[in-house]
């Protein structure tokens, strides 16, 4: 059993996660700023308030926990902007002040920086939408960021090209830097098994200090 902070608790993949932690019996501390968002109960949940971009916020709800996750995400393009890449910074700020006693960091990143077959990268395909290149951008930012920090334990988290709610399979391929991708060259994970993958590397961790991508 482990001690798991998590913040977006309340957001589409953080609710998620905060599910599959729970059933496999971890304790978890939902960090949110509106703990009337959070309307799950369960005996090992615990609901606090907190910043993911102060530093000091990240650093009192990580204090005596074994993994930090931040499944934040920004809303719109601009939203991520504003949010993903500054979150990173106050993430590790936040854990370089606990030294030697911080909790592994795993974030949930984004497919735009992966490569695909044809040697580009997602957010390289023609007709992708504004909103949606700053969304894959922000989260490019943020991973640029993490590969410059060799003191804080990190791992950045890269879903399918398509991540929707949908089935449990417990199920679900792994690469670090290259879309996966089926038969049909589609790219797709269900929150759920995305999820799945995500707390399956808090309990094991085999990608400390890197990103990796999962996809069914």
């Amino acid at each position: 059993m482990a001690k798991i902070a998590l913040f977006g608790a309340n957001g589409t993949i953080g609710s998620r996660v905060l599910r599959e932690a729970l059933d496999r019996g971890h304790q978890v501390t939902a960090v949110v700023r509106d703990p009337a968002k959070i309307t799950e109960t369960h005996e090992r949940l615990t609901v606090t308030t907190g910043d993911v971009l102060d530093p000091a916020s990240v650093a009192a709800v990580a204090a005596g926990q074994d993994v930090l996750i931040s499944a934040v995400g920004g809303g719109d393009g601009p939203g991520h902007l504003a949010t993903i890449e500054p979150a990173a910074r106050a993430l590790v700020g936040g854990l370089r002040t606990l030294g030697d006693a911080a909790p592994r960091l795993i974030t949930v990143g984004g497919a735009g920086s992966l490569r695909t077959p044809d040697g580009k990268q997602v957010w390289d395909a023609e007709g992708l939408p504004e909103f949606l290149l700053q969304i894959m951008h922000a989260h490019g930012d943020a991973l640029d960021f993490y590969r410059t920090v060799g003191d804080v334990r990190w791992t950045n988290v890269s879903p399918a090209a398509t991540i929707e709610p949908g089935e449990r399979t417990g199920t679900y391929r792994t690469a670090l830097d290259d879309l996966v991708t089926d038969a049909e060259g589609k790219s797709r994970i269900s929150a759920e098994d995305y999820a799945v993958a995500l707390v399956d590397e808090a309990e094991k961790p085999q990608h400390t200090g890197e990103r990796f991508t999962v996809a069914d």
